[in-house]
């Protein structure tokens, strides 16, 4: 049990790690070029933004799933790449098919994994409102410096 959560505990931190790289990319981005956004047309030009964040962060998320797969492959939970990323994907995203399952030995780090994503996906949703919710008064406000 102790070696489960060590194990989630180190993987549930590099996610973090992860995800404040590919928010710090897009704070960098508005950053640069947020200004863009309040000038016309404004609709057409946030609506690119959020597709091109929220596919920014599906990267993100992406790497996370892999990162876990890789932790399952290492440990011997799976032999093979396939049902390991599938079952990361499944159990991160906390949708549980539960059609792959791992053996009970190692239904705590499972359960790590979809606490995990559970985190992750509010900490991009959270970003995302904070990020439409200033772009949106920027465009109000209509700074054009």
């Amino acid at each position: 049990m102790f070696e489960q959560l060590a194990i989630g505990t180190v993987v549930i931190c590099a996610t973090v790690i992860i995800h404040i790289f590919f928010i710090a990319v897009l704070i960098a981005f508005l950053t640069q070029y947020g200004r863009w956004l309040t000038y016309p047309p404004k609709l057409p030009k946030m609506t690119l933004v959020l597709i091109l964040m929220v596919l920014w962060l599906v990267v993100g998320l992406s790497v996370s799933a892999w990162l876990w797969a890789g932790v399952f492959l290492l440990i011997g939970v799976f032999e093979h790449i396939e049902p390991a990323l599938y079952f990361s994907v499944v159990t991160f995203t906390t949708l549980g098919y539960g059609d792959i399952t791992v053996d009970s030995s190692w239904r705590i780090l499972a359960s790590l994994t979809a606490v995990n994503g559970l985190i992750i996906v509010g900490l991009n949703t959270a970003f995302l409102v904070e990020a439409l919710s200033r772009i949106r008064i920027a465009q109000v406000e209509g700074i054009d410096e």
